[in-house]
């Protein structure tokens, strides 16, 4: 893994990113854990290499490249004079360094499968006996937190290289952001400015090959501060570094996340994933967050990896059976497996002050669901060949402006954990010689303020088609679709 230190204590690794990276001896035995290493075979960005051939990195670079931020804003906050006593520095470090061990195979992408909507439960006109399998009463998959969560307080070989249950359980709640833990630590892991943003921007630009996410970090720790009530932000002058971190993100999800063919790619494999769990138990998939639940703190987590996606995908070439549900299984699978992306087209981008005004894109989703079935019949395609997704991204999130509607059904613990969570997402900057430090929302001069208000929408129809006349067809749709964004 790395080479000890000249003293004989811990061992050091060198990354790409951050250079060297000391490790204590505790840090050393919780990677060298079998529940550690699966992290190995987790690929940071999924598909992303099917576009970008060098990203390939993984959950494992990442976890240390995140423990070596973690070293670096300590270390600055010891030069601000920021002081947090020895247990504090040792449990955010191991914070740091476990915050991904709860990662699905390829990541967000199977995470999210529970929000899978399937083209037939979008489309109107289809009949029953064509829609998807009506869901039967199941808990949801939980987030990647709450999982690892389990993983480091119920897997036997984190819990002895850590030291004990107690000790596990307050490094799982600094992730998690449960109320056991101090705010302002876990908003170092996880906030509008977290390490993990600040390592995975830098890593996947490096990746990539692409500039885009090569944000300052250094002069960001440079100008990293406590108040006396532990508020922790960014001294003022660190603003134009602040905006350009929000910025860098931004432009990945449009450059990398949501790049068409990766999206295509990635949707095409949740749409696969979701066909496969709702009707074929044979491939495995867990059914709902229970069944996830009980594989985690298992033997079973050492092979949920990217293997066991690469697995079905490969089975699932040749599926059997004979119905339009079937082909459409056989097709997305031979898309994934041979690179064939699916094709665009059409896509329709907004950026919108809000999303209830009524504009191209909703006009071009709102014809999709109503003429597809229609589409679909007139070129023989099996409906669940097409693929209707609505990515979206912001610069920064604002505080949401709370209406009597949303809040009457929350009990007031959900609206305290609501106002929680945005406390944390919020950044806050030290203005003029403050003691205390306030909201860059509240910084009328910054662009990036101006803009916040502002999301970007992305719409886009895909197919997955491979007949031998596919040029033609490919053609001839898009021509049929070509005005679906007019009203």
């Amino acid at each position: 893994m790395g080479s000890s230190t000249p003293d004989g204590r811990g061992k050091m690794v060198v990354d790409a990113i951050h250079g060297q990276i000391h490790l204590s001896e505790c840090e050393v035995r919780v990677i060298d854990t079998p529940t550690f290493q699966r992290l190995r075979q987790l690929k940071q960005l999924a598909m992303a290499q099917m576009v970008y051939p060098t990203a390939t990195h993984t959950r494992f670079a990442h976890s240390l490249g995140a423990l070596g931020t973690m070293k670096r804003i300590l270390d600055s906050a010891n030069e601000n004079g920021i002081e947090f006593t020895n247990e504090q520095q040792e449990n955010l470090r191991l914070a740091a360094l476990l915050h991904d061990i709860g990662h699905y195979p390829y990541s967000h992408l199977m995470e999210k499968l529970d929000k899978v909507k399937l083209i037939e439960e979008e489309v109107e006109g289809v009949t029953p006996a064509r829609k998807a399998v009506e869901p039967t009463e199941t808990t949801p998959y939980p987030e990647h937190e709450e999982v690892g969560a389990l993983i480091v307080t119920k897997q036997d070989d984190l819990i002895k290289a850590i030291g004990n249950k107690d000790r596990a359980k307050a490094i799982a709640d600094i992730f998690t952001r449960t109320g056991t833990a101090d705010p302002q630590l876990s908003k170092f892991i996880h906030s509008s400015f977290d390490i993990d943003r600040w390592d995975y921007l830098l890593r996947d630009s490096h990746a990539t090959g692409l500039p885009y996410g090569c944000i300052d970090i250094n002069y960001l720790l440079n100008n990293l501060k406590v108040s006396p009530e532990r508020m922790v932000g960014f001294a003022d002058k660190a603003l134009a570094a602040i905006e350009h971190f929000l910025l860098a993100r931004f432009f990945m999800h449009r450059v990398v996340y949501y790049h068409k063919t990766i999206y295509g790619f990635e949707e095409a494999c949740r749409q696969l994933l979701r066909r496969l769990r709702d009707r074929y138990p044979k491939y495995d998939i867990p059914r709902d967050g229970k069944a996830v639940e009980e594989r985690v703190v298992s033997e079973k987590l050492y092979i949920f990896t990217d293997a066991f996606v690469d697995n079905i995908i490969r089975d699932a070439v040749k599926h059997e059976g004979t119905d339009e549900w079937d082909e459409t299984i056989r097709a997305l699978a031979r898309s994934i497996q041979g690179r064939k992306p699916p094709r665009l087209l059409k896509e329709v981008q907004v950026c919108e002050e809000t999303e209830e005004r009524y504009h191209a894109g909703k006009a071009f989703i709102s014809n999709s669901k109503n003429r597809l079935r229609d589409l679909a019949g007139e070129f023989h395609i099996p409906i669940g060949q097409f693929l209707l997704c609505e990515p979206k991204i912001t610069v920064v999130k604002r505080p949401e402006e709370q209406r009597s509607s949303q809040l009457a059904g929350l009990t007031l613990e959900d609206i305290a954990a609501k106002v929680h969570k945005e406390e944390e997402d919020d950044i806050k900057v030290f203005r003029d010689d403050q003691k205390e430090p306030s909201s860059l929302m509240d910084v009328e001069y910054s662009l990036v303020v101006k803009y916040a208000k502002y999301s970007l929408q992305i719409f886009r129809l895909y197919v997955v088609y491979d007949g031998e006349n596919k040029k033609e067809v490919i053609s001839q749709l898009r021509d049929k679709v070509k005005n679906w964004d007019k009203s």
